[in-house]
């Protein structure tokens, strides 16, 4: 049975499904919206992790374990061989240098911490 407050939060996201997290801080009473930036050498293993070790993402192993990739099955597929193509070829380095050099990167990922 869902709480009067989790119905609330279904509604907000039927009216609105890009609702920010603001919106949804305040549908829950209230809270703080955290950054949550991820380090260049993140050990976790989810889909923003390898953002500055994008090799990783040939590992088939890797995927299996990132469920939007393990699921997508011919595209990820394709936009793995254009990868391996690109880091073979120097153009994902070339295309991205002004990654190399940062520590952390803001990818989206937010934490709402209530009151």
């Amino acid at each position: 049975m869902l709480t009067q407050r989790e119905r609330e939060i279904i509604a907000l996201l039927r009216r609105d499904p890009l609702a920010g997290p603001q919106a949804i801080a305040d549908a829950l009473g209230g809270g703080v919206v955290e950054v949550v930036p991820i380090p260049h050498d993140c050990v976790d293993g989810f889909f923003g992790a390898f953002w500055r070790r994008p090799e990783a993402y040939l590992d088939p192993r890797v995927r299996a374990g990132i469920s939007n990739l393990a699921q997508l099955g011919a595209p990820v597929d394709r936009a793995v061989a254009a990868l391996r193509a690109d880091l073979a070829s120097g153009v994902w380095r070339e295309r991205n240098r002004d990654l190399l050099d940062l520590d952390e990167l803001d990818l989206g990922y937010r934490l709402l911490v209530s009151r």
